[in-house]
């Protein structure tokens, strides 16, 4: 079993310590850092703590429908500034393996996209040509005519080779549909992230994963997804970054995203907050997805090892 974490909250001295650890930290974002719109209480503090104390901070989120600039925008609003390169989103970490680690035939370089503008920007800032995705044209009830052209392929693209799935706000039949028809015919299975839901507004919501799983359950075969804890994407992050793994940090609110993110990769530490989905009862059990190596309350509360 795994060892029992180190509770850091109201603990300045082990909470320095714990800040003293680590050059890099790798932060979730949603349940982390924000709700919603909502800052938590002392994160724009912490986080220029963190930056005064030299540490490297890298914001790592499965939000597919936000592109790099979008975060950049969002943590400006609530006072922390960032650059585009700090930021590593699942439809970036994607866009990146598409274009230079999946091995596509020729003329079978183009995407259909299942998400939201995000994923057009990040799959744009590769050269990854794309189809799909918030074209008006796919947003609509699905009809005869289609499921005939479906079939007898004359509504197919030639050119996909990719089926990206992220969330979509706009998810329908025809979508997944289309999806189904491309995998079928060969076209490569990818997901950005496979969360089941989402935090907003104090509450939760259906996340990619909701998008995912009728397309994968009508397949009969899983994606390869992108998004945390895949460790594809932690090679993507460390080799973007250069970070030292033993001397880096995941700090999530996930168990099965963020803390085994952390876990598989091998990294010096995780610390788990409970503003987000999970909480100690999730970790503190003998079947527990991952155990984090420590916990605080909340961010803010590493305010208290200044």
């Amino acid at each position: 079993m795994a060892a029992t974490p180190k509770y850091l909250t109201g603990d300045s001295a082990g909470i320095k310590e714990f800040i003293d650890k680590f050059d890099t930290f790798l932060f979730d974002c949603d349940g982390v850092l924000w709700n919603g719109d909502h800052a938590y209480e002392g994160v724009p503090e912490t986080i220029a703590l963190l930056k005064s104390k030299g540490k490297r901070l890298v914001f790592v989120t499965n939000n597919s429908t936000k592109s790099r600039e979008d975060y950049v925008k969002k943590l400006a609003k609530l006072n922390i500034p960032a650059e585009a390169e700090d930021v590593f989103g699942s439809s970036y970490s994607a866009a990146i393996y598409i274009n230079r680690i999946l091995k596509l035939p020729p003329g079978k370089n183009k995407v259909f996209a299942i998400g939201e503008s995000g994923m057009e920007v990040e799959l744009a800032s590769e050269g990854i040509p794309f189809i799909g995705g918030t074209d008006a044209s796919f947003r609509r009830d699905i009809t005869p005519a289609d499921f005939e052209n479906i079939a007898n392929g004359s509504m197919l693209d030639p050119e996909v080779g990719v089926v990206l799935c992220g969330l979509d706000f706009h998810i329908n039949y025809l979508k997944i549909a289309l999806g189904f028809h491309y995998v079928r015919r060969g076209a490569v299975f990818l997901a950005t992230n496979a969360d089941s839901t989402l935090p907003m507004h104090h509450d939760f919501f259906l996340g990619a994963g909701s998008c995912m799983i009728p397309l994968a359950y009508a397949l009969g075969e899983q994606p390869t997804v992108l998004g945390k804890p895949s460790q594809a994407m932690m090679d993507a992050v460390e080799g973007k970054f250069q970070l030292d793994r033993a001397k880096t940090c995941m700090v999530g609110d996930r168990l099965n995203t963020d803390i085994k993110f952390g876990i598989e990769g091998k990294l010096g530490g995780t610390l788990h907050v409970l503003t987000g989905v999970h909480q100690k009862k999730d970790w503190d059990c003998e079947d527990a997805i991952a155990v984090p190596a420590f916990y605080a309350d909340k961010l803010g509360d590493l305010l208290q090892g200044a």
